[in-house]
């Protein structure tokens, strides 16, 4: 059994006898005005962190949400986009689409606004998306992509990097772990598939995302989520993983590369009204501006009056760049 094999056999059981413990979210689940979400949708919300935010979902935008669950994040997704088919919810489990299909009735009785029709559900593969090239706003992917190796987690971006609109957003929440593992853990399928084994550190999951051909990168907030400890996984020191909520934005790509977010913050504090750098970026006297972390170093070069924070790793638009 390969670990797709696996994978595939954990959201089938989950799908059939929900698994509140499969995993936590470690923020909130947002709730928008009259949107009601079905307890059944709490229990099978598998995922690690959120990947609905309203900045995104202006215009009423065609969304694609890959590894549906038991349903909540496209019932929020639709609460934005109130359109027959506006949201395509990907899923290659068959059990997981009828859990789905079944709890967006529940939702249809707890909300007057809400229409199963307004979710398309396909089956298909994240390797292998069931979507027309640039037909897409907003994609998102919520503790999936972290259970592939690193050749189908390429192909799973490539993918979705192709069915998005210029300038459409890759939305993903996943686990992150800046420790080495053990080849134990990360080849044990069962762990990989629990969203666990296969993390991996943050740089390398950005460099997936740029060498893709996004060339914005947004870090939007990163937690703590779970830790591998001796006395219950096969491992020789306590491993801490970390869940980030990240954006990838299909945006040109600068010339002198991505510009990637983790929440820097760059203010100038000489004794003229401003600071203009000469390429696109000025810095008002003592007015903290938003800035990538590219930017921030050419910053730190470029005048040593200027402070600039370390990243907070929860970044939410509004910068420079």
């Amino acid at each position: 059994m390969s670990y797709l094999d696996a994978t595939q056999d954990l959201y089938k059981q989950a799908a059939l006898t929900p698994d509140v413990g499969l995993c936590c979210t470690t923020n909130p689940i947002w709730q928008f005005p009259g949107l009601s979400i079905p307890k059944i949708m709490q229990e099978m919300n598998y995922g690690c962190g959120s990947t609905v935010s309203a900045q995104d979902l202006v215009n009423d935008p065609k969304i694609l949400y890959v590894g549906v669950g038991g349903g909540m994040e496209l019932l929020q997704f639709s609460y934005f986009s109130r359109q027959k088919g506006g949201v395509v919810g990907v899923d290659s489990v068959n059990e997981m689409l009828e859990a789905s299909r079944k709890n967006f009735k529940i939702a249809e009785e707890e909300n007057d606004w809400f229409q199963s029709e307004y979710v398309n559900l396909v089956k298909g593969d994240a390797l292998n998306l069931p979507v027309a090239d640039e037909s897409i706003d907003v994609a998102a992917q919520n503790c999936l992509f972290n259970i592939f190796k690193i050749d189908d987690l390429k192909k799973a971006v490539s993918e979705m990097y192709r069915v998005l609109k210029p300038h459409g957003r890759l939305v993903m929440s996943d686990p992150i772990c800046e420790q080495p593992m053990s080849d134990e853990l990360c080849n044990d399928d069962r762990l990989r598939a629990q969203c666990l084994s296969g993390s991996i550190p943050l740089k390398e999951y950005v460099k997936v995302l740029t060498d893709a051909g996004f060339g914005t990168i947004e870090i939007r907030g990163k937690r703590s989520y779970r830790v591998l400890s001796p006395n219950h996984y096969p491992t020789k020191e306590l491993i801490h993983i970390e869940s980030i909520e990240i954006a990838a934005i299909k945006d040109p790509m600068p010339e002198d590369g991505p510009c990637v977010f983790t929440g820097k913050t760059a203010i100038y504090f000489g004794n003229e009204a401003y600071f203009d750098d000469k390429k696109g970026h000025v810095l008002q006297q003592n007015q903290p501006l938003a800035v990538c972390d590219k930017t921030a170093a050419a910053l730190a070069n470029a005048s040593n009056e200027i402070y600039i924070s370390e990243s907070t790793y929860h970044y939410n638009g509004g910068g420079c760049c």
